[in-house]
């Protein structure tokens, strides 16, 4: 491709929203461009990228035996309706109706989309298993989008979905698909984890994460460096402490005049905030409940909601009215003891394992001490509904437990048969009885991993693309187009490459040299050859985007170090070979 007539419409200056590299990057370099909040389009540059993403993903679900189709972005709500997630999935949903009134959605997901098409074919064992998928654009109305395409209103994913006779052949369908995502993740070149995940509002039993490392991730990981054990933050467990035991005391209660917080609690009584328990009073779907932590942690809303069963979009808080109404004192004074009886108590295990601890009284100005679970109070005791903190003890081995950031670049669900069930998709078995289908779904989010290549390769000066994902391969740079000997060496050095199958952009616009190697260092081809001054003695340079160093060799020996690199490039890619200088 000739870059004087290419469609490439770089930015000197910092896009002022944009919040972290990858977005300030894929803009400054011509690759995307926003057309509205979090609604972006690809320039050429950046569906080059995202084709060559896709080619990836697609290579290695065919090679894991799922066979490709594409179904509707436009859904109807009668299916959604069916698995019951039109009300639950919540205001991400994109919803619309037609003139006619009947009522449709973009799809944020296509589990219900893939089991309405099943069902209406699969009939007997014989036809399973099965494994289908898609590359589809998905839609939902994020609250803020940010990060670009990382976090974007509409996005490109690979969604994939097993349907099986048996659990034994689900967890067998899992591991093939989890292995053939180490195979993408890996040719992508992403340092990633695959962490324990929360199934959240796809459902099902099993869930991990595919999540590339960066400082900038949305996402925490939480991983044992003694074992195997890793599992976002959200889904992250603990090992049980070991609580000293004291003698009850007698319950007193204290005077604590405008001390509402914890912090204030403690400063006040010079108490260490693990001898406290703290209420958080909520509201989910609609009824009071009131949660009781040990007061030096957060609530984990993901364990929270799990428990309860309730979308996370129907919990909210309780206002300070309906909290005196309920307790006869102001917020800030709420304790387990004398609860209205509407008021569904939920207790976090390790309060129940602590003796002698402070709490509100229900009574404004006032807290109580010396109060123990099952002797003065009570309510329904939840193994965990704490948020995981680091040093925190491995739930598996016992070693603290550390955390990292990342971005959630792919997930797998067992979803078993909450969707088969409630929608009607059943086989007949080899007694020909009717049984649900097994089930699981797979996504990849393409997009995002493009996100995630740029924010692990990137410098001040701009993207370092992986080979294998670069829009183009090589660039040729003419550093003064009025010199006929340097523009007939880089026309001879492109055409050659061309004939090979190579990716090439020839620099042939009439730009400074400068110009010229901003441009090239910004939109991050990994390959470059600057034909120069020494073009009558056929030497160019020779470097790469990564390395950057410049070695002056003849045009015949640049050409044989780039074939040597991109020769067979998707054939070594996918049998594992890339060298380090490929990757």
């Amino acid at each position: 491709m000739r870059m004087k007539r290419f469609y490439m419409p770089t930015l000197r200056e910092v896009p002022a929203d944009a919040e972290i590299a990858s977005h300030r990057l894929l803009l400054r370099a011509g690759m995307i461009r926003m057309t509205a909040s979090g609604i972006y389009s690809y320039l050429p540059l950046g569906e080059r990228v995202l084709q060559k993403v896709e080619r990836v993903v697609r290579e290695e679900m065919d090679r894991a035996g799922a066979q490709e189709i594409r179904t509707s972005i436009l859904q109807p709500r009668e299916i959604w309706e069916a698995s019951g997630r039109w009300r639950t999935f919540g205001p991400e949903m994109f919803k619309l109706k037609d003139r006619n009134e009947r009522e449709y959605s973009l799809g944020p997901t296509a589990e219900e989309s893939f089991t309405d098409l099943v069902k209406e074919e699969i009939r007997s064992y014989k036809q399973l298993p099965l494994n289908l998928y898609q590359i589809q654009w998905k839609y939902r109305d994020e609250k803020r989008p940010r990060f670009g395409i990382n976090r974007s209103r509409e996005f490109l994913m690979k969604d994939a979905y097993t349907f099986d006779v048996d659990r034994e052949s689900m967890e067998a369908a899992y591991q093939n698909m989890w292995d053939a995502y180490v195979r993408v993740f890996d040719r992508l070149g992403l340092d990633y984890r695959v962490v324990l995940g929360d199934s959240g509002a796809m459902g099902g039993n099993l869930s991990h994460e595919f999540t590339a490392l960066s400082e900038v991730g949305e996402g925490v990981i939480v991983y044992c460096p003694d074992c195997d054990y890793a599992a976002t933050d959200e889904k992250a467990g603990m090992a049980g402490e070991e609580a000293p035991t004291e003698e009850a005391g007698q319950v007193e209660k204290i005077s604590t005049p405008h001390v509402t917080t914890i912090e204030d609690l403690v400063d006040f009584l010079s108490v260490d905030a693990a001898k406290m328990v703290k209420a958080i009073c909520l509201k989910a779907g609609g009824d009071p409940v009131m949660i009781f932590l040990p007061a030096e942690r957060e609530l984990n809303m993901a364990k929270l909601v799990a428990y309860l069963q309730v979308p996370e979009h129907e919990v909210e808080m309780m206002d300070d009215e309906t909290i005196e109404k309920l307790t006869g004192a102001q917020a800030g004074f709420t304790g387990p003891i004398g609860l209205d009886e509407s008021v569904r108590v939920l207790v976090d295990r390790t309060v129940t394992e602590r003796s002698n601890l402070i709490c509100g009284a229900n009574e404004t100005g006032f807290h109580l001490k010396n109060v123990n679970f099952g002797r003065d109070f009570d309510g329904e005791v939840v193994d965990d509904l704490r948020m995981v903190k680091e040093g925190d003890r491995c739930p598996k081995c016992g070693a603290p437990l550390h955390f990292a950031r990342g971005i959630e670049v792919g997930n797998i669900f067992q979803l078993g048969t909450k969707y088969s069930e409630s929608m009607g998709a059943s086989f007949l078995d080899e007694n020909g009885k009717s049984q649900p289908i097994i089930m699981g779904s797979y996504g990849i989010g393409v997009t995002r991993s493009i996100s995630a290549i740029v924010e692990q390769n990137h410098d001040d000066k701009g993207i370092i693309w992986p080979l294998l994902t670069a829009p183009y391969q090589v660039i040729i740079s003419i550093m003064n187009m009025k010199d006929q000997v340097q523009v007939d060496l880089a026309e001879k050095i492109y055409a050659d490459l061309m004939d090979k199958g190579v990716e090439v952009l020839l620099d042939d616009r009439d730009e400074r040299a400068g110009v010229k190697f901003n441009d090239r260092d910004l939109i991050g081809i990994p390959l470059r050859i600057t034909v120069g001054k020494k073009a009558g003695e056929d030497l160019v340079e020779y470097s790469t985007r990564k390395e950057m160093v410049n070695e002056d060799m003849t045009s015949g020996e640049a050409m044989d170090r780039v074939l040597d690199l991109c020769g067979d490039l998707w054939e070594k890619s996918a049998r594992g070979d890339l060298s380090d200088e490929s990757k």
